[in-house]
């Protein structure tokens, strides 16, 4: 049994995976602010767990966080992690020193990738060996995972397709250039663009949406880019790596089918047009991470599980078990 926690800027997810792949207990806890609150909060979440399973913490054959930031995987460290309220943290070797057993990182979204790719390979239907997880949430990147490993590329870059300039005269991103993917299909672009009338909604997207479906023709104009681009993301993603899926996750992946309705449109479109595009199939590779499945969580726990799977030039532990594919 695995255990994997998926460490947000508010809140903090914690399962255990059994040897099938399957969540046999889940919790969920406020995440603190600061350091030492995230440490403690990842304490927290797995004694919780553990008491569930009744077993020790080093009693499973791995633990694994998934947390926003850059991560050092190697190192167990993680930077630059501004809504946890921090700027550098050995999350790794601290834990483990209060463990007594290894606890390997990863960055969120790339466990996340590991997590769909899960989902993705235990159902018979689904039978590619490479897909892209598209997140949508305050910011947009994605995880790649070819073969049942992660992709980070030369410098663990890979994925940040958020920060390629689709506007050169677009608003300043955070990362120092300008009309990034992220500032049009994103939460945070979401809450940039659109104030709710009247009584501000706590949820943006969802505000856009009712304002939109009732014809606020701003409100659709903003929906509109909004799809535009994570269709844009999407064939970004199949056109550089060529993957066989895009599952889109993260929060506004909430919005559901329509979501996806809606981008599969923008990208028949764009193959009706383009006999280049049509060829690729676009529409026919995206699909939806189910509402509710902790993906970053699950794959959270799979990060240094062992695998029979061969080893590459670039390879680390983190591939999906063989019990799993």
């Amino acid at each position: 049994m695995r255990l994997g926690l998926d460490i947000g800027g508010t809140k903090t997810d914690a399962v255990a995976v059994d040897d099938r792949g399957t969540v046999v207990e889940r919790v969920r806890l406020p995440t603190g602010f600061g350091a030492e609150a995230v440490v403690s909060t990842a304490l927290a979440g797995i004694a919780r767990v553990a008491e569930l399973t009744g077993r020790a913490p080093e009693e499973f054959e791995s633990i694994g966080i998934g947390i926003p930031g850059q991560v050092d995987v190697t190192a167990g460290t993680v930077s630059h992690a501004v809504n946890l309220g921090f700027d550098e943290l050995s999350l790794g070797p601290l834990l483990g020193e209060r463990l007594g057993c290894p606890v390997k990182v990863e960055n969120d979204v790339k466990a996340a990738a590991l997590g769909a790719y899960h989902l993705m390979t235990a159902q018979p239907q689904l039978t590619a060996r490479s897909m892209a997880y598209l997140n949508l949430g305050t910011g947009l990147a994605a995880g790649l995972v070819i073969d049942g490993r992660l992709w980070r590329g030369a410098r663990g870059a890979a994925g940040e397709i958020g920060h390629i300039p689709v506007d050169p005269n677009g608003v300043l991103c955070p990362c120092g250039q300008r009309g990034c993917l992220e500032t049009v299909a994103s939460g945070s672009a979401i809450a940039r663009q659109w104030t709710s009338p009247g009584a501000a909604d706590p949820i943006p997207a969802r505000s856009l949406m009712a304002a939109a479906d009732a014809g606020d023709p701003e409100a659709v104009a903003i929906r509109s880019l909004l799809v535009d681009n994570v269709a844009a993301a999407v064939r970004v993603l199949v056109l550089t790596v060529d993957v066989e899926i895009v599952m889109i996750g993260g929060g506004l992946s909430n919005l559901g089918e329509w979501l996806l309705d809606e981008v599969r449109r923008v990208l028949a479109s764009w193959a009706e047009e383009s006999p280049f595009l049509a060829s690729l199939g676009l529409e026919s590779r995206v699909l939806l991470v189910p509402a509710g499945f902790p993906a970053a969580a699950v794959g959270a726990a799979l990060v240094g599980a062992p695998s029979t799977a061969p080893a590459a030039a670039d390879d680390t532990d983190e591939r999906i078990p063989t019990w799993q594919k």
